[in-house]
């Protein structure tokens, strides 16, 4: 099957963030894409640790509105993350939703690992002040495979993406907003490695350039394949990536060098 992921500069700008996410989505779908990947914070982009003045439930009309983009064009689609909003509190979940082609809620996520950084004269960054971690590993079945949804930060701990591989996970889903300073260095070699020891493939739809003033963020989208190579990567700006996702070949990868079947729990 044919999957996307889409790179994007959200801001603050609802409306105008959504206008975009569904002119990017519908180009995907044109491109023949079955599966389609929005990146974290599509909708509303704020700095962490700021409390989000958009936040939206997983009934609300936001998930409606793209339950309906992804039923009319017949597309799985993973919306990176919404501002999710949490009864009488402040803060909101970080939060992934995965649609069905039917436009039903497959599955949510969310993001256990917040963003909490102090490296004195790069970056001040405290997602815990404003965002609330979720708790639960979360697969979805869609028609085509087993989706391991992650967020963002959660790549640089390989535990949960070998508890999702464990799960049944073929498709691991990394929506991201990464900082350049640490992109330019980590951000595909931390993907290709969850690929390779999960023998899985990585989709990564990435937010790029400046928000605000106060955030930017490193870009270059990816899709890996369960050896690690680099299907698709997008170059500086908004757009979108495909690939081709061969399960049989996964499949194969996995009963000739069954790695995880010969994983020992220490």
């Amino acid at each position: 099957m044919r999957v996307a992921a889409v790179q994007m500069t959200s801001t603050q700008e609802v409306e105008a963030n959504l206008a975009l996410s569904e002119s990017l989505v519908r180009e995907a779908a044109r491109g023949g894409a079955s599966l389609v990947a929005l990146p974290e914070n599509f909708s509303y982009f704020k700095v962490e640790g700021e409390v989000a003045a958009f936040r939206t439930g997983l009934d609300g009309e936001l998930v409606a509105r793209f339950g309906g983009l992804a039923r009319e064009l017949a597309v799985t689609l993973l919306l990176g993350s919404i501002p999710e909003a949490i009864p009488e509190s402040e803060k909101t979940y970080n939060t992934s939703v995965l649609l069905g082609p039917d436009g039903q809620t497959l599955a949510f996520y969310r993001k256990i690992h917040l963003f909490d950084v102090d490296v004195p004269g790069v970056v001040e960054l405290k997602e815990s002040k404003a965002v609330e971690a979720g708790g639960e590993v979360v697969t979805a079945k869609t028609p085509a495979c087993v989706v391991g949804l992650t967020v963002c930060y959660d790549l640089r701990f390989p535990e949960l993406y070998r508890r999702l591989a464990r799960a049944g996970a073929e498709l691991l889903t990394v929506p991201s907003a990464f900082l350049p300073h640490t992109g330019k260095d980590h951000w595909e070699a931390l993907l290709r490695a969850r690929a390779i020891e999960n023998q899985a493939y990585v989709i990564a739809p990435a937010q790029f350039g400046r928000h605000s003033e106060r955030r930017a963020s490193y870009g270059r989208s990816l899709i890996i394949d369960p050896w690690g190579l680099v299907l698709a990567q997008a170059p500086d700006g908004e757009g979108v990536i495909t690939a081709e996702i061969d399960l049989d070949h996964l499949r194969t990868l996995r009963r000739n060098m069954p790695c995880l079947e010969h994983m020992k729990l220490l």
